[in-house]
């Protein structure tokens, strides 16, 4: 099958505002779309009919209504999972009972990079041939992915005790006291792994299990043309989204024992930063740096600063005209920001008046003699961590003080202004990737800590767990070292072929390729590339938007999701610190983050910078030369 062609430069983004609006804003056009119009159903035995079904029907290929809604639970942040259309895999799904009863839990798990089809079958002809098939039945197919899954298999006279949702109205499908918690569950080292699965998503309410049945015994006899098997088919209610948000001189990185580690990077220097437009509501995540000469840019998507309510064309600042200024944090945001800063005082504080209270026990104990050597040993302990945490306090306080004074004005947040940004389009030649970019020049005052494109770790995790994320490989071990005050320096960007062919052996030999990422939403997080590309889809009145992207799946070791809205235009990095891709959106239903992440190759991204920034260069030998001091509008006013 043809790749779709890519949208013209000089389209024009008037019909597209819709694809950015709320789900709930856009469920009821996507049906009307999706319905035929004022015409009778067409006769199923037919052989010209089309399989774009949305009534309820008895069928027997209809999966029940517990099935539906609990199959997948876990594989989705918020729990539940997706709703499940039908499948072809062969095992048996059976509904809880009794009192002590407990649900399934599954994990999504990325089929390894070295998965083969056949001798001459490659995933891209099989991928591209399901879409075609779908298509023909006019199946409203939003992604195609290739991933497996797993779940724990319950040992003899053991139970699996997984917290599972008492409230079964699967109609409400958000219900937050439906998550189930990975923490609860005990150690099980047997676990059922099913088959590479080609997961298919499409748009909610528009796809019957019959309608999905014949489609799947379409693919099943192209796939067995290909002679391909032990190939499951499955289709699942998702939609693919940008992940956009809503929302705020930088500071160097902290040590991660300050307790400033845990707010700092929304105003730090490292990669992650959080940006909006100084005039647009719109959130996102400032992605790598790169100069040029003199100056300093950085990357991010275009969506995150660009309303997509008005054109399409390419944008280039010339020198006149006002600039579209870039801000950290919107004013919701930053507010947020302040307020979990306050949060965290107040937590010390109630800290600091246990201890107080301990110390006052303490004392009166080592006054009356009593127990005098164990209690003046206590006393001496709580009175050292007393400092510890009053200084704490202090530093948050000054700290809080000092974003009250210097950082509350939108103006006192600017860092830079749009430089360039091509239009937007999908599925664009060669390669039928995403093409959403912007390029922001930055005022180089705001960046006299600069460091470089440097990821922190962070605080979330300890130096050890996250090791023992990155470490389950038998090959990389030796060569990947917890860095330096948890500062992970960048250099080398994969290539296409690697990103294709992952080298680096699981602990079941299977080869995978770990990546990590840190955005405001979601912070660090930790998933696995696989090597298969997913077609995705966007629908809207303007027509169908179709690209590749690089899946990204969270680690099967974590719960939650890789990605949420705001964390789009984060640069997505290997475990050795490579340039991988830049995050570009998600597939999933809600606002509880994606099941998939997707992401635009970086190695293609860096292509069309240097393009337009012939000289570009994203590695900073001497951090002198591009950061000399450049006068922002800001910091003029200031003085």
């Amino acid at each position: 099958m043809s790749g779709p062609p890519g949208i013209a430069d000089d389209d024009r983004l008037d019909d597209f505002v819709d694809i950015l609006k709320p789900d709930q804003q856009r469920s009821e056009k996507t049906r009307e779309r999706a319905l035929p119009s004022n015409e009778s159903d067409s006769d199923e035995d037919s052989s010209d009919s089309v399989s774009t079904v949305t009534t309820v029907e008895s069928s027997p290929y209809e999966v029940p209504i517990y099935e539906a809604h609990h199959y997948y639970a876990g594989v989705s942040p918020n729990g539940r999972g997706p709703k499940l259309v039908y499948r072809t895999s062969s095992d048996i799904f059976k509904e809880p009972s009794g009192p002590e009863a407990y649900g399934r839990l599954m994990k999504m798990d990325a089929v390894p990079g070295d998965h083969g089809f056949g001798a001459v079958v490659k995933w891209e002809t099989v991928r591209d041939g399901a879409v075609n098939l779908l298509d023909r039945r006019n199946i409203k197919v939003t992604s195609v992915d290739f991933v497996r899954f797993s779940w724990p298999i319950k040992e003899p006279d053991q139970e699996i005790d997984e917290d599972e949702d008492e409230d079964e109205d699967e109609d409400n499908e958000d219900n937050e006291d439906g998550k189930y918690d990975y923490n609860c569950l005990p150690i099980i080292q047997t676990r059922h792994v099913t088959n590479p699965t080609i997961w298919i998503g499409v748009l909610p309410d528009t796809l019957t299990a019959t309608a999905a049945h014949e489609s799947a015994k379409d693919i099943r006899a192209f796939l067995d043309e290909l002679q391909v098997q032990d190939i499951d088919i499955a289709f699942r209610e998702s939609t693919y989204n940008l992940l956009h948000g809503h929302g705020p001189a930088l500071f160097p990185p902290v040590d991660q024992d300050n307790v400033l580690e845990k707010f700092i990077s929304n105003v730090s220097v490292t990669l992650g930063l959080p940006i909006a437009g100084l005039k647009t509501t719109m959130q996102g995540t400032l992605g790598p740096y790169f100069h040029v000469g003199k100056k300093l840019y950085a990357i991010t998507a275009r969506h995150n600063l660009l309303l997509l309510d008005g054109d399409n064309d390419e944008y280039e600042y010339h020198g006149s005209g006002p600039k579209k200024e870039v801000v950290v944090m919107g004013e919701e945001a930053f507010k947020g920001y302040l307020d979990s800063v306050c949060v965290w005082m107040k937590t010390l504080e109630y800290s600091v008046d246990i201890l107080q209270r301990r110390i006052n026990t303490l004392t009166r104990m080592v006054a009356d003699g009593i127990n005098i050597t164990q209690s003046q040993a206590n006393l001496e302990e709580n009175e050292a961590e007393l400092a510890r945490q009053q200084t704490r306090i202090a530093t948050l306080r000054n700290f809080k003080v000092d974003m009250d004074k210097n950082w509350s004005k939108p103006k006192d947040r600017v860092i830079g202004f749009v430089s360039w940004a091509p239009p937007i389009g999908l599925g664009v030649p060669p390669h039928r990737y995403t093409r959403d970019l912007c390029v922001v020049e930055l005022y180089k005052d705001k960046f006299k800590h600069m460091i470089g494109n440097v990821l922190s770790l962070g605080s979330e995790y300890q130096p050890f767990e996250i090791m023992s994320l990155l470490h389950d490989g038998v090959d990389i071990a030796s060569e990947i070292k917890y860095p330096e005050e948890g500062l992970l320096h960048l250099h080398g960007m994969l290539s296409a072929e690697q990103v294709n062919t992952p080298n680096h052996l699981h602990l079941q030999g299977k080869n995978i390729c770990r990546v990590l990422k840190r955005g405001p939403t979601t912070q660090l997080t930790v998933g696995t590339l696989t090597g298969f590309r997913s077609f995705v889809r966007r629908y809207s009145l303007a027509g169908n938007m179709e690209s590749l992207e690089l899946p990204i799946l969270l680690h099967e070791k974590e719960s939650g999701t890789f990605s949420k809205g705001g964390d789009s235009g984060s640069l997505i990095v290997s475990a050795h610190g490579e340039f991988v891709g830049l995050l570009s959106g998600g597939s999933g239903s809600g606002s509880d983050g994606s099941d998939i992440t997707y992401a635009t190759l970086f190695e293609w991204v860096w292509e069309l910078v240097c393009a337009k920034f012939p000289s570009a260069s994203l590695y900073f030998n001497d951090l002198k030369a591009p950061v000399i001091p450049q006068t922002s509008p800001t910091s003029a006013s200031r003085r």
